[in-house]
C-alpha cells in the first residue's frame, strides 16, 4: 500500500462522509456519518488487503463452477399464433398493430 493510498483511507471521516452526503443531496445526522465513516473506512481496508494478494500466474476464471451450465437446445416450441391474436386488434396492417398518434 502506498503512503497515498494509506493517507486517503485515513482521510475517511464522518466530516467526509457528511460532506459527500450533503453533494449527494442526503440527509445524514452525526451518528449516521460517523457509522458510514466507519464501515467504509473497513472496505476500504479490506480492499488494501487485497492488493496485497500475489495472483501472478493465476489464470482469470470464466465461470466459478467446474462445470459449466447445461443449455437447453435451440428449438421451436411454440407455433406462431400472430394472425389469432391479430384478428381482434382494431387496426392492423402488414403485421403491425397500428394505434393512434399520441405525439405531434
Amino acid at each position: 500500500m502506498s503512503t497515498t493510498d494509506a493517507q486517503h483511507s485515513a482521510d475517511l471521516n464522518a466530516q467526509t462522509v457528511s460532506s459527500i452526503a450533503h453533494l449527494a443531496r442526503l440527509s445524514l445526522d452525526d451518528t449516521q456519518s460517523a457509522e458510514y465513516a466507519q464501515s467504509l473506512n473497513k472496505i476500504l481496508g479490506m480492499m488494501d488487503t487485497l492488493k496485497g494478494i500475489n495472483t501472478d500466474g493465476v489464470e482469470p476464471l470464466k465461470s466459478p463452477f467446474d462445470h459449466p451450465q447445461p443449455l437447453r437446445q435451440d428449438v421451436v416450441s411454440e407455433s406462431n399464433h400472430r394472425d389469432e391474436y391479430q384478428a381482434v386488434a382494431p387496426s392492423v396492417q402488414e403485421g403491425l398493430y397500428l394505434v393512434p398518434r399520441v405525439i405531434e
